[in-house]
């Protein structure tokens, strides 16, 4: 078990890492981008949209923040 848990925190750390926000809009892209497609809509220009503008909202919170 103990195993199993050290797994499961590594995916956790590599994929949520320092910050939840950019992974949870990264997950919510994926989601609307695969219910679209679903649907019959051609969206392949959906995600990379949503990657530029997640990374440019965390950019701009980290030089709010005033991180070195």
């Amino acid at each position: 078990m103990k195993h199993l848990r050290a797994f499961g925190l590594f995916w956790w750390n590599f994929i949520v890492g320092d910050d939840w926000r950019v992974a949870l809009g990264i997950a919510l892209a994926i989601a609307l981008t695969w219910l679209l497609a679903h649907h019959g809509a051609n969206v392949w220009w959906l995600l990379p949209v949503a990657v530029v503008l997640v990374l440019a909202e965390s950019l701009r919170r980290a030089a709010r923040a005033g991180a070195p």
